[in-house]
């Protein structure tokens, strides 16, 4: 099972900053904390909290396989290689790719809040989208 979304393992799940919680509303590219403002037409979400996902993987029989950023797990598994066919003189077709990876890999972006969890049976050979950023410990 592979799961990537954006979260924190406990203890930074669980620090004191987010006394409140992690909930957020999101309406028209603003955000707010009031889940009753438009309901219905505003997205709520919440971090997820990958110690407990690792903790019930494990508890049901399955081995951790892997716990790192979304950017090293994508550089991990070639991203760079869509880009690379493709030439910086070419900006029409370069320039769009490379602001697609900035966004996916860069640490102001999704690259470091997403996480990628993966947990499993019996995998016999280590999963390459974690050969380096493991983030286990942080669980």
């Amino acid at each position: 099972m592979l799961f990537i979304d954006y979260g924190f393992g406990a203890r930074e799940f669980y620090h004191p900053q987010r006394s409140s919680g992690t909930m957020m509303c999101h309406y028209r590219h603003h955000a707010h904390d009031d889940p009753f403002f438009l309901p219905g037409l505003q997205d709520i979400t919440a971090h997820v909290n990958f110690t407990d996902i690792a903790e019930c993987g494990i508890d049901a029989g399955l081995e951790l396989a892997g716990y790192t950023s979304q950017a090293f797990f994508l550089i991990n598994c070639g991203i760079t290689e869509l880009i690379k066919d493709t030439s910086p003189e070419n900006l029409r077709d370069y320039l769009p790719l490379s602001a697609q990876l900035q966004k996916l890999t860069s640490p102001a972006e999704m690259g470091e809040l997403f996480k990628v969890i993966a947990l499993g049976k019996k995998l016999a050979n280590p999963l390459s989208g974690f050969a380096s950023g493991d983030l286990t410990r942080s669980l």
